[in-house]
């Protein structure tokens, strides 16, 4: 019976993802390391104005200060780009993909307009950049995606950054066609249960399917205290423990700025956007969704910011600029 039992845990692991190393989250006194209290007084009153669903703020690996409710599991919307970066950067180390391979190699295609010869010269990596110059309709694109879309042929491939839900999901199709693995399933098993998600479980994604394209989106949900968790191993340089999760030279490449954006003194990498150095120091980086979905990690502050929104109670959702004003002033108060 005890082995029958053993064996059925392990079995619910693997298909669900639930994680049997949850860890939960320990904190540190704000004062006593260094804080000023008026500072983080007066960003909590802030990001009560904007009303999110919950926030987090780590730093060295504890818990500074949480408002509202961490466990709460939001669709995190666009965040679940820079999530499938990092299983990105694990089956690229394994050579399971490779980041020059075409989309001719890969034999990626589309509906009804078919590709065209120019477009499948777009390599893994532009894709990852959000430079394949394929602008096709894609699924779980907004209004302003729709109507701001570049003319297909517009651009070749690799020359010109454009924020591109064709090239997030066709990586979708990628990582599920080049690894044999469901995105759900590889995040909780080679994620989530290393680094002691305490939420998350692979039924807490789904795929997205629409008419005019055959690559799905594959929205996530997440609560603040396992995004925190996400953004402390990117902030340790893919490492938890003694374990190496994500490649250190992974965590490195993803956050560095390839593009320019309109965004400002934003950037962008592999699936992540980059902070202004002058504001954050170096190596700063932002994974972002839409409705004010935001983990932050701030290397030269040893610090990690979370925020969801559930747009279901807040119909308004928030805007990027207001949570990076909010990363501001929680920077500014830490030692």
């Amino acid at each position: 019976m005890r082995i029958v039992l053993i064996f059925s845990v392990t079995l619910l692991t693997i298909l669900y993802g639930g994680s049997l190393r949850a860890q939960p989250w320990e904190s540190a006194d704000p004062a006593s390391t260094g804080w000023s209290a008026d500072g983080l007084k007066q960003a909590q009153t802030y990001a009560a104005s904007l009303k999110p669903t919950a926030v987090m703020v780590v730093q060295d690996g504890k818990v500074i200060a949480a408002w509202g409710d961490i466990s709460r599991k939001v669709n995190v919307a666009s965040i679940r780009k820079s999530l499938l970066s990092a299983l990105y950067g694990i089956a690229i180390s394994e050579g399971r993909i490779k980041l020059g391979s075409t989309l001719a190699e890969l034999g990626i295609d589309d509906k009804p307009l078919a590709l065209t010869d120019a477009e499948k010269h777009a390599t893994v990596r532009d894709l990852l950049m959000a430079r394949s110059g394929i602008y096709h309709p894609a699924a779980y694109e907004t209004v302003d995606m729709r109507r701001n879309r570049p003319g297909r042929g517009s651009k070749q491939p690799g020359s010109f950054w454009w924020y591109n839900n064709w090239d997030f999901n066709a990586l979708g199709t990628i990582y599920r066609q080049q690894t044999g693995e469901d995105i759900f399933h590889s995040f909780a098993q080679r994620i989530a249960a290393p680094i002691g998600m305490e939420d998350f479980s692979a039924r807490d994604g789904r795929y997205v399917a629409e008419r005019q394209s055959k690559h799905s989106a594959y929205p996530f949900s997440l609560s603040a205290r396992d995004a925190a968790r996400f953004g402390q191993l990117f902030l340790n340089a893919g490492r938890w423990g003694d374990k190496q999760v994500i490649p250190a030279a992974w965590v490195r490449e993803s956050t560095t700025a390839y593009s320019r954006t309109e965004r400002g003194s934003m950037g962008y990498g592999y699936l992540w956007w980059t902070l202004n150095p002058k504001v954050f120091g170096p190596c700063a980086a932002l994974a972002s969704g839409y409705g004010g979905q935001a983990i932050a990690i701030v290397p030269s502050k040893r610090l990690v910011v979370v925020q969801i929104v559930d747009t279901a109670q807040n119909a308004k959702g928030m805007r990027t600029s207001h949570f990076i004003n909010l990363l501001q002033r929680l920077a500014a108060a830490a030692p």
